[in-house]
């Protein structure tokens, strides 16, 4: 009886075993790839994280190779799946009820596929000359051919801010790997300092009443600094922050970044203190909506400095508002200098990447979707600012109205989310 049991049990763990893993079993086969652990999920029928080996220089092949994290949803083999193209970390997909929206929307599959150069994606050694996007792209491509084996259904590339630029730069590099894309609030610098969100914040941003609201509170932080440098201080201390400017200029800088921040992230001008509010309130105020940490070093976001300074592009800051009351005499130049080490700031900017990706986008009609929020001042620089799509048959372009760095599908108008929803659908079902 007991060896019955036993081997009914051997029998019953070995069919289990099978049912559950022949999905991870074609994981693993796949050529590159190890590491293969299965993730808790709410969301997806089996989750699991893996390494797949990419090169370091898609263009040399004896430079080496490294692991790429990658996080995959299943769903169902013959289901759409979703390949986001992750500008940063991959971390929150690590989480039980992670998945995308557009996977909701078309009970797809997810391929979260972390950018080179971030948390457990770093060659060894770390050689930044090969931290390109072409060499980013080469590797979305990879890991596009190696899960195509498996997934058949329609493929669709996303991604957020840098990952939506991504997602833009990937369509216009490999137009033929994805059926459709969705870049969400996806700048298009065309340098490190851009010039249009200066002017963006200066003048269209909002109504005049709250962009006065908002220089009156930079001109108030100024005003206050010798007050304020104490907390500044301390707080700085407490986090253990430290920059490569004096903690005085760097106040000048938060006071600069607290209208982006502000705007990006959708905080209301209303929670601005009032003028003749106490000293505390001030400084908890810029504490909280333009933390320092922004500034300081070691900083977990330097693989995004590098490329921002070599091929992204980034935002500048005007001093008029504040130039009175100002330590610091000028801002040009500031993300070389405040974010990168003396050895990474050898990168000039190189802007062949925002010309061909201009060139793509007039010249070619895509299956793509972009979705930006009016009041982000990324969309300064997005494609809404001069992508003409009325001659386009596939290309669209939706502005949420009030809408900050947060506008996704879902939180649209309902007109503009369903008008989104079914030309999606309609590419998605097509032949």
């Amino acid at each position: 009886m007991k060896k019955l049991t036993l081997t009914m049990m051997i029998v019953l763990m070995t069919l289990s075993l099978s049912a559950q893993s022949s999905f991870m079993q074609k994981l693993t086969q796949l050529q590159g790839v190890s590491n293969v652990t299965k993730l808790e999920t709410s969301k997806f029928s089996e989750k699991y994280v893996m390494k797949v080996e990419q090169q370091v220089d898609w263009k040399s092949m004896n430079k080496g190779t490294f692991g790429e994290r990658i996080i995959v949803g299943f769903k169902g083999e013959s289901n759409p799946t979703v390949i986001v193209t992750e500008g940063y970390f991959a971390d929150y997909g690590m989480r039980e009820s992670y998945t995308e929206e557009l996977c909701e929307m078309f009970n797809a599959n997810v391929v979260l596929c972390e950018y080179r150069y971030f948390a457990e994606s770093v060659p060894a050694p770390t050689n930044w000359d090969y931290m390109t996007v072409d060499n980013s792209l080469c590797d979305y491509h990879h890991i596009r051919q190696l899960l195509g084996t498996i997934f058949k259904g329609k493929w669709i590339s996303t991604g957020i801010s840098k990952g939506g630029q991504t997602t833009m730069f990937y369509r216009a590099t490999f137009p033929d790997d994805v059926d459709v894309s969705v870049s969400y609030v996806a700048p298009l610098n065309r340098g490190v300092e851009d010039g249009r969100h200066e002017k963006f914040l200066a003048k269209k941003v909002g109504t005049k009443a709250e962009r006065k609201a908002i220089e009156a509170a930079m001109q108030e932080l100024m005003k206050r600094k010798s007050n304020l440098m104490p907390m500044f201080n301390e707080f700085c201390s407490n986090k253990g922050y430290k920059f490569y400017i004096s903690n005085e200029d760097i106040f000048d800088y938060c006071v600069l970044e607290l209208p982006f921040a502000l705007w990006q992230w959708g905080t209301p001008v209303s929670t601005l203190p009032a003028l003749d509010a106490s000293n505390e309130e001030w400084a908890k105020t810029l504490l909280t909506i333009a933390d320092p940490d922004y500034f300081s070093y070691p900083n977990k976001f330097m693989p995004f400095d590098v490329q921002a300074s070599h091929e992204l592009g980034y935002y500048g800051y005007s001093l008029k508002p504040i130039k009175k009351w100002a330590s610091v005499k000028s801002t040009k130049g500031y993300l070389k200098e405040l974010m990168l080490p003396d050895s990474l700031r050898k990168y000039d900017f190189d802007d062949r990447l925002y010309k061909r990706t201009v060139k793509f986008l007039k010249e070619e009609d895509p299956t793509h979707i972009f979705i930006y929020g009016e009041i982000d001042p990324w969309s300064a620089s997005g494609v809404c600012t001069w992508l003409d799509c009325k001659k386009k048959n596939n290309m669209r372009i939706y502005v949420q109205p009030r809408g900050s760095h947060t506008a996704r599908i879902s939180n649209m108008p309902a007109d503009m989310k369903k008008e989104i929803t079914d030309r999606l659908s309609q590419w998605l079902q097509a032949e």
